[in-house]
C-alpha cells in the first residue's frame, strides 16, 4: 500500500474516526462505533475497508491497530535522495548549507557568526547581480523568497547582509560589495 493510498483509506471521517477509536482502546464492533458516533451499520462497511487495508486487524472477535502497518507503508515508499549539492568544493561548506538552506529557501540562520556569514554569502551571491543596483522594494523581494516557509524573516536577512558588508546601502539603493573577499 503506498502512503495514497493510506491516506485516501483515512480521508473518510467515519474511517478515521473508526481507526481512532480503535487505536483508543475499542475491541468490538459496538464499542468502536458508540466511540465514533456511528451506527453499527456504517461502523461495519468502514471497518471492512480498515481490515481490507491492513490498518485494522481482527482476531478472535477484537479488534486492534495495526501500527507497524503504517511504518511498513512509510518504510516501502521512503525514496533515498541525493543530498543536495550547492556548488562548492569544500564538504564544510556544503553540510554547512545543506543544514540551513534546502530547495532555494532559508530554513534558519546559525547561531555561530562565522556560520551565519557562509550561509549569507552563499544566499547574496545567488541572488544578486555584480554591478546591479536594487532598491529597497527589490531587495525584500529576493529576500521574502529565501525566506519564504523558514524561520527568518527578510528583513533581518537584509540587515545582516549590510551589517557583514555583503550588500553596500546608500540613498535607498543595494548593490552586491565585491571590494570584500568571499570567506567561501
Amino acid at each position: 500500500m503506498s502512503p495514497e493510498a493510506a491516506l485516501a483509506l483515512l480521508a473518510e471521517p467515519t474511517r478515521l474516526r473508526l481507526l481512532s477509536a480503535v487505536v483508543l482502546g475499542a475491541t468490538t464492533l459496538p464499542e468502536a462505533a458508540a466511540a465514533a458516533g456511528t451506527t453499527p451499520r456504517e461502523a461495519a462497511a468502514a471497518l471492512r475497508r480498515l481490515r481490507a487495508g491492513g490498518l485494522v486487524t481482527e482476531t478472535d472477535g477484537r479488534l486492534t491497530a495495526d501500527s507497524g502497518r503504517f511504518r511498513e507503508v512509510l518504510r516501502s515508499n521512503r525514496t533515498r535522495h541525493e543530498p543536495e549539492h550547492h556548488g562548492y568544493a569544500d564538504e564544510r561548506v556544503e553540510t554547512l548549507l545543506r543544514t540551513f538552506v534546502r530547495d532555494g529557501r532559508l530554513l534558519a540562520l546559525p547561531a555561530q557568526w562565522s556560520r551565519r556569514r557562509v550561509v549569507l554569502q552563499h544566499l547574496t551571491h545567488r541572488t544578486f547581480a555584480e554591478g546591479a543596483s536594487y532598491d529597497e522594494r527589490t531587495v525584500n523581494e529576493k529576500l521574502e523568497h529565501w525566506c519564504e516557509g523558514g524561520g527568518t524573516d527578510h528583513v533581518t536577512v537584509r540587515r545582516y547582509l549590510v551589517d557583514l558588508c555583503l550588500l553596500g546601502r546608500e540613498a535607498g539603493r543595494y548593490w552586491l560589495r565585491t571590494d570584500i573577499q568571499p570567506a567561501l
